[in-house]
């Protein structure tokens, strides 16, 4: 089917959609709400384009909204779709040893559902924030598919980052014979009657792990491998997806899966994708700083350096904390050696397969065009400073997460009660512009930024992490710092696991310019074969 070739065009042409027959789902008894009826599926046809732009017919069985949890806070978030191939072009399907791509299609921290779906990859647009999102929740409807290098809006944009690397992946993945599992969850924006929100840290991890365990509890009758479920995201999806791989059965989360009535089973899963994961948010100010400090703000205007430098001190010190050792055996990371690190272990390398790809002709206009490079012996090289300066405009403000102002996506992300939006690092608080009476942070934030990091988890070497990693960043992301990603795989790396991480050259936020790679990565490490 060819769709394991690595795309150097748009992964997919278009995706088609048609509904065959359809059964109803069974109602469920509270008994058994959390058994997977094996009969409650609809029927469908897709076109789905592979990475050669062949077409292929796939006939699959969709699941529509299942409710992944006993005592529901919000069924409509908490509900998830499976959809199963039964035939590719006329061929049957073996499905009982697929792997099970886990794609969730989180954005900006925001709440995302599959109730309104009409088909794969067709669910979950984050919802509530505006910005692109629906207004009040929806979903789309299966259209054209996503571009291969499609981006993403940030995390603290309040829009989706429904683009890039979600549904490509899960239209492939359907198209290789793989189970595709799509869930919901809540998010920061969601509030009750009362004005309560009840969908800020930690739910979005909670919601998951809790369908996680749904899906593993149903061994036998949920068609696929389960123990052998693949996350993927994006953005804050991709955070929350490498979060499920790092933070496996961790006993941290047992008291809110308990409160929504999440099945008794495993939460651990295989393998992990994730793309420009928006993380590690107690640091990701001083990343931001160290990485971006000196580029300026599209309309010209130079960050506050004070606020930035000091931002970049305490980087500094929690990068010596981490006494991490880069890959291909860099020895320890630092601020004062990450900029040689990135350049050599991730830059260079995407830049010389990027001009590699060229044809001559064109390969000669970009280095004209981009005189910093120096091309010679077939490969790249180039300076930190020019390579600041070739991606331009900051994306952020300072700081880019904890704003003084409580402005950010993330500050929401840690509101409680009736407080919408709360500063969770000692700094912002301190600096805080607002008028709070109280300059700390609270005393239950501590606590919710474990709960939300994987480096808590891999630092921590926790037994029940994926051992298997696929990262991916664009160069041109200025949304998070290069150093997020690049911290995470030398985590896990350094653990022992396997770790798959590349930047993409000149690609912004969402980018996925190798969704056929990832899809064959996905068989190599699961050890499926059809």
């Amino acid at each position: 089917m060819g769709i394991g070739a690595t795309a150097g065009v748009a992964a997919l042409g278009g995706f088609a959609l048609s509904a065959n027959a359809s059964t109803e789902t069974a109602s469920r008894s509270a008994d058994d709400s959390l058994v997977f009826d094996p009969e409650g599926y609809t029927q469908l046809t897709a076109t789905v384009t592979d990475t050669d732009g062949t077409e292929h017919e796939v006939k699959y069985r969709f699941w529509k909204a299942i409710t992944y949890v006993s005592k529901p806070v919000d069924e409509k978030y908490q509900s998830l779709n499976v959809s199963v191939p039964v035939e590719i072009d006329g061929k049957a399907v073996d499905v009982s040893n697929a792997p099970i791509l886990f794609a969730n299609t989180v954005g900006g921290y925001l709440p995302s559902t599959v109730t309104e779906a009409t088909g794969v990859g067709a669910s979950g647009l984050p919802v509530g924030g505006g910005g692109g999102a629906p207004a009040g929740g929806g979903t789309t409807s299966a259209g054209p598919a996503p571009s291969a290098s499609s981006s993403a809006p940030g995390a603290n944009e309040n829009t989706n980052a429904n683009g890039g690397a979600l549904n490509t992946n899960q239209y492939l993945a359907l198209g290789a014979g793989y189970v595709v599992v799509e869930p919901g969850a809540r998010g920061r924006t969601l509030k009750d009657s009362s004005g309560e929100y009840y969908g800020t840290a930690p739910a979005v991890i909670v919601d998951l792990k809790a369908a996680v365990r749904y899906v593993r509890a149903n061994k036998g009758r949920i068609p696929g491998n389960v123990d052998r479920i693949v996350s993927a995201g994006t953005s804050a999806g991709g955070a929350v997806s490498a979060l499920l791989g790092a933070s496996g059965d961790s006993k941290i989360y047992d008291k809110y899966l308990k409160e929504i009535g999440a099945a008794d089973a495993s939460d651990a899963i295989f393998a992990t994708g994730a793309w420009c994961p928006i993380t590690d948010l107690e640091h990701a100010d001083g990343a931001y700083e160290w990485n971006w400090g000196t580029n300026k703000l599209k309309a010209g205007d130079q960050v506050d350096q004070t606020v930035s430098k000091a931002l970049q001190a305490q980087f500094a010190e929690y990068q010596a904390s981490l006494k991490l050792k880069g890959l291909n055996r860099f020895g320890l990371l630092t601020a004062r050696n990450y900029d040689e690190y990135l350049v050599k272990q991730y830059l260079e390398p995407s830049a010389t397969k990027y001009l590699t790809a060229l044809p001559d002709s064109d390969r000669e206009t970009y280095l004209a065009k981009n005189t910093f490079i120096t091309w010679s012996g077939g490969k790249a090289t180039f300076s930190w400073a020019d390579f600041l300066t070739h991606v331009g405009a900051r994306k952020k403000t300072v700081p880019a997460f904890d704003a003084f102002d409580l402005s950010a996506g993330e500050n929401n992300e840690f509101g409680a009660g009736t407080t919408e939006s709360r500063h969770f690092t000692a700094y912002s608080a301190k600096n805080d512009s607002t008028g709070l009476n109280s300059k700390r942070v609270a005393s239950d934030i501590p606590e919710k930024l474990n709960l939300l990091n994987p480096m808590f988890h891999l630092e921590r070497r926790n037994p029940g992490r994926s051992k298997h990693w696929w990262i991916r960043l664009g160069t041109n992301d200025t949304d998070t710092s290069h150093v997020v990603s690049a911290n995470l795989a030398a985590a896990a790396k350094g653990l022992g696991d396997e770790v798959n991480h590349l930047y993409y050259w000149d690609q912004g936020h969402g980018a996925n310019t190798d969704p056929g790679d990832f899809i064959t990565w996905i068989a190599k490490v699961t050890g499926y074969k059809k």
